[in-house]
């Protein structure tokens, strides 16, 4: 029997998910200022980003498996812990380099949040849940990106942008304290097959599912990235957004963008109810709400910034619904007892796309604009799913060695 307490777990992880993206959001909403006060260009705020995104791709590989080791409550709290006091730190920088020293060791700590999240929705969720669970977790990456301009805008006007890296850091360590208290792992998760061992990188690697999961991410994520780190830059730089404007509009395509969480995880759990083979049902809402995502492309060359944001706004929302079946993915193939690790390998894929693209956007902003930048985005996601159409292979239970990796011959 399942037990309600799930909900709770899924709740912590959600608010855990918030906290993350106010740490992540406050250099995006600030940026502006601290770019005046260190005289960065495009091209050195995108290095500042690739510092974020080196730490958190490494990271991810080794996540996840820390945390299947150390256990989900204790390695979560410690990749937490750690976020939270790097996010403290950046109100004690004084340039570029410590800027992005920061950043780097921010990178390092929030790594651990996705494959946590996944690790405990394998283990308190039965099948026909996990992508709405996931859902509601990741939904907390738009709440935190929604709360982050007004607050922080709010926070900086009043007490300095050193403040406001203050007060999101304490945000976390609060969270740690309920965590501690509350998380314990469930006495038998409902429809879950255990896994004899663990398995290690280079086994998971080697299997389809995890080799194309992984690549397929380096197409969706970076285009995330893009408007968590960048959307504010451009509504200041090109569409002429003072501080308080970014802080008064910025959050609204994060608002969206939670509603395809929720929609995303009802749309493949209907498509389960009405008889869809499990694969078919990921793979197809995956298809749908990447096809959403290509609004990025007239949000570019619209004149009016309220057009723009509401296309950006239909473009982010079809990636959290693409995103919360994708979340699902690893525990619909794998044990709960290593579906986190499988996720933090997958995430390097995203974390090198992050990479690589932010680099990409500072240098096309300053030689070009901001066109192929949106254009490209609005494409890439299609590409994604249809790698995972064409050779991901099937979202079935696997249990051995053999069976991962001769997982394109098992059919669902």
């Amino acid at each position: 029997m399942l037990s309600p307490r799930r909900w709770l777990m899924i709740s912590l992880v959600f608010l855990a998910t918030v906290i993350n993206y106010l740490d992540r959001q406050t250099l995006s909403v600030v940026a502006p200022a601290l770019r005046d006060q260190f005289r960065m260009s495009n091209t050195e705020y995108g290095w500042v980003v690739f510092a974020f995104m080196l730490a958190y791709t490494v990271m991810n590989g080794a996540s996840g498996i820390l945390i299947d080791r150390l256990g989900t409550r204790l390695g979560y709290a410690l990749f937490v812990l750690w976020w939270s006091v790097a996010t403290a730190l950046h109100a004690f920088a004084s340039g570029i380099w410590t800027l992005g020293i920061f950043r780097f060791l921010l990178g390092i700590g929030e790594a651990g949040n996705w494959p946590a999240g996944v690790k405990v929705v394998g283990e308190w969720f039965p099948e026909r849940e996990r992508a709405l669970a996931a859902g509601i977790f990741n939904s907390g990456s738009a709440i935190g990106a929604i709360l982050a301009p007004p607050a922080i805008v709010w926070i900086v006007l009043r007490f300095g942008w050193p403040a406001s890296f203050l007060a999101v850091g304490a945000s976390g360590l609060l969270w740690l304290t309920f965590w501690w208290m509350s998380y314990r792992p469930p006495e038998k998760v409902g429809e879950e097959i255990p896994a004899p061992r663990r398995y290690g990188f280079r086994v998971l690697l080697r299997t389809p599912f995890v080799l194309w999961f992984t690549v397929a991410k380096i197409f969706i994520d970076p285009a995330w990235y893009f408007y968590t780190f960048w959307f504010p830059e451009y509504l200041h730089r090109v569409r002429g957004f003072d501080l308080a404007a970014i802080g008064e509009y910025a959050w609204i395509p994060f608002a969206v963008a939670g509603f395809g969480n929720l929609l995303g995880g009802a749309a493949s759990a209907w498509l389960l109810k009405v008889g869809f083979p499990l694969t078919a049902a990921r793979n197809l809402t995956v298809l749908l709400f990447a096809a959403l995502m290509a609004f990025a492309i007239p949000a570019v060359f619209v004149a009016d910034a309220r057009w723009s944001i509401a296309f950006v706004s239909l473009a982010m929302m079809g990636y959290t619904g693409s995103t919360a079946n994708m979340l699902a993915m690893p525990t619909d193939v794998f044990s709960h007892e290593i579906s986190a690790s499988v996720y933090g390998i997958a995430s390097m894929g995203a974390g090198f796309g992050g990479m690589v693209f932010s680099l990409l956007t500072g240098w096309a902003v300053d030689h070009a604009s901001y066109t192929p930048v949106f254009v490209g985005f609005g494409l890439m996601p299609l590409v994604c799913a249809l790698i995972l159409w064409t050779l991901a292979g099937p979202a079935a239970r696997l249990k051995s060695v053999q069976q991962l990796q001769s997982s394109y011959a098992y059919q669902r």
